[in-house]
């Protein structure tokens, strides 16, 4: 014989009031996580690198060949990636922020794409014998790289971009054969004017603004 079923199913148990409020407050959260702000870019950490610019400029300028001129500023280059991410760590820590968050994310993804197209970049301008290319380009692809970032960052960032920038373009249209002085040719002084000069600048404004 055929069991009798009810019409109406039975209710499944509510959920509790709590559990609605939990989620509200998650999605809340993490809305304003995405449409926040990456506040954590160093200032004090950006006047170190412009100072080890400004170092390694000076440096550069007593190379003895094109690849000793190049691994100066490789060298450079590492050390300064190295100083903003130890900066950028302690800033965050010291704020209680997190270090990886939505805003941190997209930061990241934004600045980090020019900076590879600069690397494959150095490497065929160093096969072409184009070396004098290189100050150029790498000023222009990093400020491109902080323009970007500096979207999900505060207002100063890309003001930042867009002077770094226009020295890639100062610096890739001056004539080699002007040279600055004899002991500062062209490229260390755009190099140094520019990784060393804006950082120490820049890095100063955002310190005093935006705290460390």
């Amino acid at each position: 014989m055929a069991s009798v079923q009810p019409i109406r199913k039975p209710q499944e148990k509510p959920i509790p009031i709590h559990a609605h409020a939990m989620d509200n407050l998650r999605y809340i959260r993490e809305t304003m996580e995405r449409a926040g702000s990456f506040t954590a870019v160093p200032g004090w950490g950006g006047v170190v690198m412009g100072c080890t610019a400004i170092v390694a400029s000076v440096i550069a300028t007593r190379a003895t060949s094109v690849n000793a001129w190049l691994g100066i500023w490789m060298i450079e280059g590492a050390l300064a990636v190295a100083i903003g991410i130890i900066a950028m760590w302690r800033k965050a820590s010291k704020a209680g922020l997190p270090m990886w968050s939505a805003p941190a994310r997209k930061f990241v993804f934004s600045f980090v794409p020019p900076l590879v197209a600069g690397a494959a970049l150095t490497v065929v301008l160093w096969r072409a014998d184009a070396v004098p290319a290189i100050p150029g380009v790498w000023l222009m692809l990093y400020g491109t790289g902080v323009v970007t970032g500096g979207a999900f960052s505060v207002p100063i960032v890309p003001v930042m971009g867009l002077c770094f920038l226009a020295e890639g373009v100062m610096a890739i249209f001056t004539p080699q054969a002007w040279p600055f002085a004899r002991s500062m040719p062209w490229n260390d002084f755009w190099l140094g004017a520019g990784f060393g000069g804006l950082h120490v600048l820049f890095g100063t404004i955002i310190a005093r603004r935006y705290g460390g």
